[in-house]
């Protein structure tokens, strides 16, 4: 997924930018208002990551701009200002949330997540790859094969769901790990790393056999693939 980051502060602005790479998501930046305006009405940004203090047009006034024109990515608004009638302002003006600095990063991905998972539930409720689709309105799983193939149902548990729906907003890039047990620790707070590869392992015994497959990516976590198709006996006898 990619993500307009706009903040003037150059240090800071880096270290979101590793952050948020890290956390697999595609990163275009800006360092003022103008710059900001224009990726934002000429690129396809699946959210935004906005800052208020901005040089040359200043934030809120870049997102009055975006939402008169209907622009509707999810915008989280990052910044100093902290009284409440700039809270209120932010939000009447189309802000999704709002975030004051100083803040904790792993809350900003936290609610990043939160933000890009309202908006794909928005445009649609089922998340695919390959056969498979989860419909997040139903909390239903199932495989199918062609637009007119009846739909194959797929048994997942609580904890199996919260892993796969992680994998799937991700594909075709790795999910990380560590990410996945912080979607994990919404069940039990006291989950322990192994817990991910418990999961893992049964999501790929429910997969493989269809088609997919759940790679591990060595220091990082997992990714969602296609296996390539088997061939039959009798083409192998002919080739």
């Amino acid at each position: 997924m990619r993500i307009l980051l706009v903040e003037d502060d150059t240090h800071l602005r880096t270290q979101l930018r590793t952050a948020l790479q890290d956390a697999g998501y595609t990163v275009d930046e800006a360092d003022n208002g103008r710059d900001a305006q224009f990726l934002g009405e000429t690129e396809a940004m699946d959210a935004v990551v906005l800052d208020l203090g901005l040089p040359v047009v200043d934030g809120l006034t870049v997102l009055k701009r975006w939402r008169a024109e209907g622009r509707n990515m999810p915008v989280l608004i990052l910044t100093a200002r902290d009284a409440l009638h700039d809270r209120v302002q932010g939000l009447d003006m189309g802000a999704d949330d709002y975030m004051v600095k100083p803040f904790e990063l792993p809350e900003l991905l936290a609610r990043l997540r939160a933000l890009l998972r309202r908006s794909q539930a928005a445009t649609s409720s089922v998340l695919s790859f390959g056969p498979l689709e989860l419909d997040t309105a139903t909390r239903l799983a199932c495989l199918r094969y062609g637009a007119d193939a009846p739909a194959l149902p797929l048994e997942l548990g609580p904890r199996e769901w919260t892993v796969m729906e992680y994998l799937l907003i991700n594909a075709p890039k790795p999910a990380n790990k560590d990410k996945l047990l912080q979607a994990l620790t919404g069940w039990d707070k006291e989950i322990t790393p192994n817990a991910v590869e418990v999961y893992i392992s049964r999501l790929r015994g429910k997969l493989e056999p269809h088609g997919l497959a759940l790679r591990s990516i060595r220091g990082f976590g997992y990714r969602l693939e296609l296996l390539p198709p088997v061939a039959d006996a009798d083409t192998q006898a002919g080739a």
